[in-house]
């Protein structure tokens, strides 16, 4: 029953710190006004696969809560938290894709250690990170594509 609260909690503070992240630094006039590569996505997709993967992140907080020897899932999740926290305000809040750049390379690189950190201690988190290191590859292509075209 406990870890179900428990991951009653994680879901609910990521999404809702995700949502607070996303509300406080709306992309706005500034990013319509940006050159975007044809592949860049439509705004309303966002707000849904943000969502759902949020939800995940919780969960796979959850699967590595309980374990035992968990301190470097721990804390490269902490990390990846923080970074991915902070991107939406460089990016949206500083109109800064630079800034953007360099905050989202290191959140794919801790993303990816997590998933490989997790494969031997907890495939079940692991997998739970697998669509969020691809959207944030994605994310990190179409970050790159607006610094190249600006």
């Amino acid at each position: 029953m406990i870890k179900i609260l428990v991951t009653i909690v994680f879901i609910v503070a990521c999404v809702a710190l995700g949502a607070l992240s996303g509300a406080s630094n709306v992309p706005g006039e500034w990013y319509q006004s940006l050159d975007k590569p044809f592949f860049n996505p439509p705004g309303w997709i966002f707000a849904p696969v943000w969502t759902v993967l949020y939800v995940m992140i919780g969960v796979a907080l959850s699967a590595i809560w309980f374990e035992e020897d968990n301190r470097r899932l721990l804390v490269l999740f902490a990390i990846q938290a923080a970074l991915n926290l902070l991107w939406s305000p460089a990016f949206f809040g500083l109109h800064s894709p630079v800034l953007g750049l360099v905050i989202i390379v290191p959140l794919l690189v801790t993303i990816l250690m997590f998933i490989a950190a997790g494969w031997q201690k907890n495939r079940t988190a692991a997998w739970l990170f697998v669509p969020y290191a691809l959207w944030v590859a994605f994310a990190t292509v179409l970050n790159l594509s607006i610094v190249l075209l600006k």
